[in-house]
């Protein structure tokens, strides 16, 4: 098995049953997995802020370039639009001071959840939210996504679609 490591503004896909698609540490980052299980392909983006707003740079950082650009790698590697579902990790509120305004683990969860709308890809499975920082894994060959919030047990968020808040 081989772990591929999906850091922050990065984005990772594969086509090959052995592969793990891994995000650490997501805190009010959104980690995006997209899965074809019929295709066996699978990507996962580690969204760091809602929005580009020009910028060029990483594509994978921003929720409204990121999520048309890992649509775009999956389905290159064989995956069908109509079979593609989402499954959204992380969004926490890690800081406690600032308006409702500056949350932007809110902020990066409404705006992969519009994109992911705007494209007309289903969210399966969610655990977004809360206060606490999660990892995120996505095994290509069973399409299992799982996610960890810091001192809790793993969960399995898909395909069992147990949807958490």
């Amino acid at each position: 098995m081989a772990e591929t490591m999906v850091r922050m503004g990065e984005f990772a896909f594969s086509a090959s049953a052995g592969d793990v698609l891994v995000s650490l540490g997501l805190g009010s980052c959104v980690g995006v997995a997209l899965l074809d299980r019929r295709a066996i392909v699978a990507g996962l983006a580690h969204v760091v802020l809602p929005a580009a707003e020009g910028r060029s740079e990483a594509p994978g950082k921003y929720a409204d370039t990121a999520v048309p650009a890992l649509v775009d790698a999956v389905l290159g590697l064989g995956a069908r639009r109509l079979r593609l579902e989402a499954v959204l990790v992380g969004g926490a509120s890690m800081f406690s001071f600032g308006g409702a305004g500056l949350d932007i683990g809110q902020r990066n969860d409404a705006a992969v959840r519009e994109e992911l709308a705007r494209l007309r890809i289903p969210v399966a499975a969610a655990d977004t939210g809360g206060s606490r920082g999660r990892t995120v894994r996505v095994d290509v060959e069973t399409g299992v996504v799982t996610a960890k919030a810091a001192g809790d047990a793993v969960i399995e968020l898909y395909p069992t679609a147990l949807v958490a808040a």
